[in-house]
């Protein structure tokens, strides 16, 4: 299996719109996968350029909020990037594409990192935050999972919500809890 990590894409579009997306980058070699779906604006923006930044950030409302129509989210300039960073971002890695493996639904983007920065330290981890990771990676496959899969992994993730989330955290997972409860909902009123 790949190493995959999972950060926050931040791409920029033809005419200098910024797009921010969660993403989970794949190591291979001395580089980075970029393996967006299509259709995606992410895809859209890479193709274009050629360039994205990932952003290696620990705030779980950002992935969260990604997911649930909530991406406005501040950004700061990068010195000889026309791709912004967000505030947020620990750290962040300037990726420029090197070949590209077609496919009709997730082409690969090999990438090389060209430019870096460290902006903040990395204070630890937090089970909280990890939880609401792995339900924005599960809201992101909504439509892939059986209801009954959605619900058990939910249960299991609230566990950690309850025992170590700050206020930040609970507001994150309480808004990929609406968007699973509707997700749901609809799936019931389908049967």
């Amino acid at each position: 299996m790949p190493y995959i990590r999972e950060s926050i894409l931040t791409t920029v579009s033809p005419d200098g719109e910024v797009h921010i997306a969660p993403l989970g980058i794949i190591q291979e070699g001395d580089g980075w996968v970029v393996a967006p779906f299509r259709p995606s604006t992410t895809l859209a923006n890479i193709e274009a350029s050629g360039l994205a930044v990932v952003n290696y950030t620990d705030e779980a409302k950002i992935f969260a909020g990604c997911l649930t129509g909530r991406k406005d989210w501040p950004l700061t300039p990068i010195e000889d990037s026309p791709i912004p960073r967000l505030e947020a971002a620990l750290s962040h890695d300037v990726l420029k594409v090197q070949s590209v493996s077609a496919d009709d639904l997730r082409p690969r983007f090999f990438c090389k990192v060209i430019a870096s920065g460290q902006h903040r330290p990395f204070t630890g981890m937090n089970r909280a935050k990890a939880a609401v990771l792995e339900a924005a990676i599960l809201v992101s496959r909504l439509k892939m999972l059986p209801a009954e899969k959605i619900e058990n992994e939910i249960a299991y993730l609230k566990i950690a919500i309850d025992k170590t989330a700050g206020p930040d955290e609970e507001q994150a997972f309480y808004w990929l809890l609406e968007k699973v409860i509707a997700h749901l909902a609809e799936v019931e009123a389908g049967a």
